[in-house]
């Protein structure tokens, strides 16, 4: 079992071919070219539609907690309405993670 650059789960080891090992974090860099931003209704605790309206893919919810981690620490529950975060662009994702 192994999981592919555009997962959160990356660098994490898998125990015995069957269970995830304790979760390894996957920084993401401050760029000069990140946009300020703060999250509106349309998505309130749906990191999955912003990182699709954004990358064309869903699967890429997850670069927003490892970019914004003081204030998504929760990447689902604390992604609401008035939050501000910076958003990483698709270069950068491309030069840090080959994704």
């Amino acid at each position: 079992m192994s999981y592919g650059p555009n997962s959160p789960y990356f660098t994490t080891g898998v125990v015995s071919d069957q269970f995830l090992d304790i979760m390894v974090n996957r920084p993401l860099p401050k760029n000069p070219d990140d946009i300020y931003w703060e999250i509106t209704g349309t998505y309130h605790m749906r990191p999955d539609m912003l990182a699709y309206d954004l990358y064309s893919d869903a699967g890429l919810w997850w670069v927003f907690a490892q970019r914004n981690p003081n204030r998504l620490q929760d990447p689902l529950f604390d992604f609401v309405t008035g939050v501000g975060i910076y958003l990483p662009t698709r270069t950068t994702l491309t030069e840090t993670y080959g994704i």
